[in-house]
């Protein structure tokens, strides 16, 4: 039986250092395999997200994302580890990067002088109140209450916004994941002031299949804003402080935010799929 073999990378995303960050896989392709294909792969890596992307143009491609349970309609460390992958090992040479995503319009991404891969993404807006209700029912997921509770609008759902007052607060939080997953939003974002950056979050989307997501790009597309109008200001140093942690350098433009990051290859290898 003959198999067709595909390219398969991993690049650990929003970190300058192996084991730390996001891990994401990249698989560039040619033309789209089935979805039930992609979504087995994915499946497979068991990975927060696993990128596939083809060809659409000049310096443009076509991107998807899928966790192991579902396609996601937007994935920054994701479209971070695709356009590392595109320069540092396929030797893409354009200085920006042009990804068409199906609910998330054209994404850029230039890669800078120092490294850092500069992403511009669409900026979430609030989704109105929150019940009383849903927060007691926040409060006991989390293990903890919060000051506040923002809804964010997300494609197609909704995602909560927990504010606390300390960095320790989000960094000791110990949710019951089944029970965040009974809530209504598609996913919970727990943020604070920082103690050395602006601001510090986690990210809870069992949902989606991810207990907790390591480094969240998508994420600061509420994040940025919210911060933006309680802080006064539009760019942030910030932080992901997960087990794994990341670092993000985010800026508020409008009705854009600007996130960025940098990457690390960890393997390279391949896919053999029954032909």
């Amino acid at each position: 039986m003959t198999a067709t073999r595909l390219p398969l990378y991993q690049v650990d995303a929003f970190t300058d250092r192996l084991f730390s960050g996001n891990p994401a896989a990249v698989v560039p392709l040619e033309s789209w395999l089935p979805d039930a294909t992609m979504q087995a792969i994915a499946a497979e890596n068991n990975l927060a997200e696993t990128a596939f992307f083809v060809p659409a143009g000049e310096a443009r491609w076509e991107l998807r994302w899928f966790t192991p349970a579902i396609e996601v309609p937007l994935c920054g460390h994701a479209t971070l580890a695709t356009a590392f992958v595109l320069t540092e090992c396929l030797g893409e040479t354009a200085a920006t990067l042009t990804f068409v995503t199906q609910e998330s319009g054209e994404l850029s991404v230039t890669r800078g002088d120092d490294g850092w891969y500069v992403m511009r993404f669409p900026r979430r807006h609030e989704a109105g109140t929150v019940e009383a209700a849903d927060i007691d029912r926040l409060a006991d997921a989390l293990g903890a209450r919060p000051q506040a509770v923002v809804s964010f609008a997300v494609p197609g759902d909704t995602s909560y916004l927990a504010v606390f007052e300390t960095e320790a607060e989000i960094v000791g939080l110990a949710p019951d994941i089944r029970a965040i997953a009974a809530l209504p939003p598609r996913n919970v974002i727990a943020t604070a002031p920082g103690d050395a950056v602006d601001f510090v979050s986690r990210m809870f989307a069992p949902k989606a299949g991810i207990d907790e997501d390591p480094v969240t790009g998508s994420a600061h597309c509420s994040l940025v804003p919210y911060w933006a109008g309680r802080l006064g200001k539009t760019q942030f140093t910030v932080r992901q402080v997960s087990s794994r942690g990341g670092d993000l350098r985010c800026r508020l433009d409008g009705e854009t935010v600007v996130v960025a990051g940098q990457g690390v290859l960890y393997l390279k290898g391949e896919i053999s799929l029954p032909s």
